[in-house]
C-alpha cells in the first residue's frame, strides 16, 4: 500500500473540466491527484517557415510552471528555460503523432501548458490534457467552418511509472519519483501504439524484464486515461 492508499497497479484520481478559459479554442484544466495543469488550445491563421507553401498546418506546444506551483517558488526566467524545453518538445512531438497535418493547411494550433500545481507526472498530465484541449479546438474550428474534417486520427495520453523500493509503481507522485529506483514516461495512443519512452535508471540499472513490466503498467494506466478523455472531447 502506497503513502496515498493506492495499489501499486493504481492511477491517482483523474478529473478533467473541459472549457474552463472560455477565451480560446478550446481548453482543460486536468487534475492527477494534487497536480492540475491548464491546458489551452489556440489557432492562429498562419504556419512557421518551415511549413510555407507544404500544403500543410503545425501543432506545436508550450509548457511553464507557474511561480507557486511548488513549494519553493519557480523563477518565471527558470520556468523556461531546458527542462520546460524539453517537456514542451514532447508534449509538441505527442499531439503531432495523431494529427493529420494536412488537413489544417495554414493553420498553427498552440497547445499552452502551465502547471498550476506540481506533485509529479506534471509532463504526462500536460499530455493527456493537451489532447483533450486540443480535439475541442478542432471541433470549434469544424463548427465555424475553417476546416472540412477532424485531423485528428486517435487520442494519445501519457503516464508516469517506476520502481520504488523494489516495487514497480504507476503514476507516480512527487515522493515516489524523488526516491524512485527507475522513472519512465509512456506516450501511447488510442491505438496501442508508443509515440515515446522516457526511461532511467536513478540508482540500480534495470533489466529488460524490468522494462517490460513497465510498460505493461503504463498501458492499463493509459487505457484508463483514453476513457476519462473520451468523455471531454465532445462539441462545446
Amino acid at each position: 500500500m502506497r503513502a496515498d492508499g493506492r495499489l501499486s497497479d493504481e492511477n491517482r484520481k483523474v478529473s478533467v473540466e473541459p472549457d474552463y478559459v472560455k477565451t480560446c479554442a478550446g481548453s482543460c484544466l486536468i487534475s492527477v491527484g494534487d497536480t492540475r495543469v491548464l491546458c489551452a488550445a489556440s489557432v492562429e491563421g498562419r504556419v512557421p517557415p518551415h511549413k510555407r507553401d507544404s500544403g500543410e498546418g503545425w501543432v506545436t506546444a508550450e509548457y511553464a510552471m507557474l511561480p507557486g506551483s511548488s513549494p519553493w517558488r519557480v523563477d518565471r526566467g527558470r520556468a523556461r528555460a531546458g527542462r520546460s524545453q524539453e517537456i514542451q518538445r514532447l508534449i509538441g512531438r505527442s499531439m503531432r503523432s495523431v494529427v493529420d497535418l494536412s488537413k489544417i493547411e495554414g493553420l498553427t494550433v498552440y497547445i499552452d501548458c502551465d502547471v498550476i500545481q506540481a506533485d509529479g507526472g506534471t509532463r504526462c498530465a500536460a499530455i493527456t490534457g493537451g489532447y483533450v484541449a486540443l480535439v475541442r479546438a478542432v471541433n470549434a474550428l469544424l463548427a465555424e467552418g475553417r476546416i472540412a474534417e477532424s485531423p485528428v486520427r486517435e487520442a494519445v495520453a501519457a503516464v508516469s511509472v517506476g520502481v520504488v523500493g523494489g516495487i514497480p509503481m504507476l503514476d507516480l507522485d512527487y515522493s515516489e519519483d524523488s526516491t524512485a529506483e527507475v522513472d519512465m514516461n509512456v506516450v501511447m495512443t488510442g491505438g496501442g501504439r508508443f509515440v515515446e519512452l522516457q526511461g532511467t535508471a536513478e540508482q540500480t540499472p534495470f533489466r529488460k524484464s524490468d522494462l517490460n513490466r513497465l510498460v505493461a503498467l503504463a498501458e492499463e494506466g493509459i487505457r484508463e486515461l483514453l476513457e476519462i478523455q473520451a468523455k471531454h472531447v465532445g462539441a462545446k
